[in-house]
């Protein structure tokens, strides 16, 4: 499209690419990641892997959108006859990723409000398993939460209200409030989680490097897993938001800082939790190996244990931590929207106000599965099927059309150097062309090795069947279909040209 949409400045651009980056799951995945593959000893795996995928990948999305100025579908079709597909099924993936992602926002917000009087008693985990989502058996669907309804219907009411205001009156006017709370509020969590008794010996944990667990090669592929999810890379939305960048724009130095950014926020929500759990294993007397956790037990279970045996202030403690939930998810669920509301633009030309409300009312409409009592048990396996075998093997499939079939780095390299002052050299290339596809191969026979020898989280096979696999393979399938729905306009086959900027 001749007249894309734009950011209004290059601030508004990187807080909305950092926005999408700083998810949920970086507050709870990194730390346990990090304390599982070595404490200390990991953050050189994690360095190395930010160096030679995270970023480089970055640099990749953003070029590729801020070239061919569209949305992923329509960036990959100009970048490659027949790579449209690509597009679509990435956009299938944060579709589906948006219907479970805005329940989690939705339990942070009830949260929220249980904090002011500790609703949860002192067994937190009973309380989130039994009286808030009254779980059921997995398979069966059950009734539905109130509970979870309600602040449900709020998280997409805020969501698309936001997008259908736009990408500057909105995304970014959004992103400009919400993650400066975002660092504030998290930073005072810090702060107060390091005052603490027993907060140095769970830092200490975070830390002490396991040097033993440098060789290990599952620790370099967690580390290039951990980079890999966590830039929200191969779901389409850096792809997307680059193609609103203006003409001139130093494509290199947005990644660096956007890259750089997210790990710093990783790494402080390592510390602020971390400190917070070695206050509670000194609380109860136990090793610091006892009471650590990941994903929603952490942030849900976990985190109400901690803040109820704090000595001051729970209630405003827990509040600011779930508050940082919501604006978190927030964040990341606007971006994930976003890119499938701009393919439908695209494609079917339509107005922005009608693909928000198709698109994220069809997400919204499918979101409520989520909210029954068979809701954990469905978002469990979705989330962690179309990860493995849908956001991964995208990435994967990404690289190798970019890199190996359509020959492209060259080009791409050339279009960023143009603009860019940090210039790419002969190593982006290399880390595009051998070292991130060779570590995502391999995180992907690892992954199916793992499923199909164990069933995933002790469901019946059956269950991760029809709701894992058949999700992952219908996201691809989906965006095959996509493809092939409808030509694209004529004038619309070749991006719009960048004087000075691209050959």
């Amino acid at each position: 499209m001749e007249n894309r949409p734009q950011w209004g400045t290059r601030a508004g651009f990187i807080l909305a690419a950092v926005g999408s980056a700083i998810g949920l799951g970086n507050i709870w995945r990194f730390p346990g990641v990090a304390y599982e593959n070595g404490g200390g000893a990991f953050f050189l795996p994690y360095l190395f892997a930010l160096l030679t995928a995270g970023i480089p990948l970055l640099i990749m999305e953003f070029t590729i959108g801020h070239k061919y100025r569209g949305s992923a579908p329509l960036s990959f079709f100009r970048l490659k006859k027949g790579a449209e597909w690509l597009g679509w099924w990435q956009l299938a993936i944060s579709f589906v990723i948006s219907t479970y992602y805005a329940v989690i926002i939705a339990w942070a917000m009830s949260y929220a409000y249980f904090s002011f009087s500790q609703k949860w008693g002192k067994d937190p985990l009973n309380f989130l398993v039994g009286d808030y989502l009254k779980v059921t058996d997995a398979g069966q669907v059950g009734s539905l939460v109130p509970g979870v309804f309600i602040p449900l219907i709020i998280v997409w009411v805020i969501t698309l209200g936001i997008l259908f205001k736009g990408v500057k009156k909105g995304i970014e006017a959004a992103n400009k409030i919400f993650i400066p709370a975002l660092v504030v509020l998290f930073l005072v969590i810090v702060v107060r989680a390091l005052t603490l008794e027993g907060a140095a010996e769970g830092i200490n944990a975070f830390f002490k490097p396991d040097w033993s667990q440098i060789l290990n090669g599952k620790v370099w592929v967690a580390a290039y897993g951990q980079i890999f999810f966590s830039l929200s890379i191969a779901f389409a939305i850096m792809v997307t938001y680059s193609s609103y960048l203006p003409k001139k724009s130093d494509i290199t130095n947005n990644a660096f800082i956007t890259g750089f950014a997210n790990s710093s926020f990783e790494l402080l929500a390592g510390i602020g939790v971390f400190a917070a759990l070695g206050f509670m294993a000194n609380q109860q007397g136990v090793p610091i190996d006892e009471v650590v956790s990941k994903g929603v037990i952490l942030a849900f279970a976990v985190f109400p244990q901690i803040i109820n045996e704090l000595p001051a202030f729970n209630g405003a403690f827990g509040v600011l931590f779930f508050v940082c939930l919501t604006l978190a998810g927030l964040t990341s669920l606007m971006s994930i929207v976003e890119t499938y509301v701009a393919g439908f633009q695209d494609k079917f030309k339509v107005s922005r106000n009608k693909a928000v409300a198709i698109g994220g009312g069809l997400s919204a409409l499918i979101s409520i599965l989520f909210a029954t009592q068979g809701g954990l048990n469905f978002l469990d396996t979705v989330d962690a099927f179309i990860n493995n075998y849908g956001v991964a093997v995208a990435g994967l499939v990404e690289i190798v059309i970019v890199a190996w079939i359509a020959k492209e780095l060259g080009n791409l390299r050339n279009h960023a150097n143009a603009i860019s002052d940090i210039q790419l050299g002969s190593w982006w290339n290399i880390c595009l062309k051998y070292i991130t596809p060779v570590v995502l191969g391999i995180m992907m026979f690892m992954n199916i090795r793992t499923d199909l020898t164990t069933s995933y989280g002790g469901y019946p096979e059956s269950f991760n069947f029809y709701f894992g696999w058949l999700v992952a393979i219908g996201a691809i399938v989906v965006g095959i279909l996509f493809a092939k729905v409808r030509k694209w306009d004529p004038g619309l086959y070749e991006a719009p040209k960048d004087k000075g900027v691209s050959k």
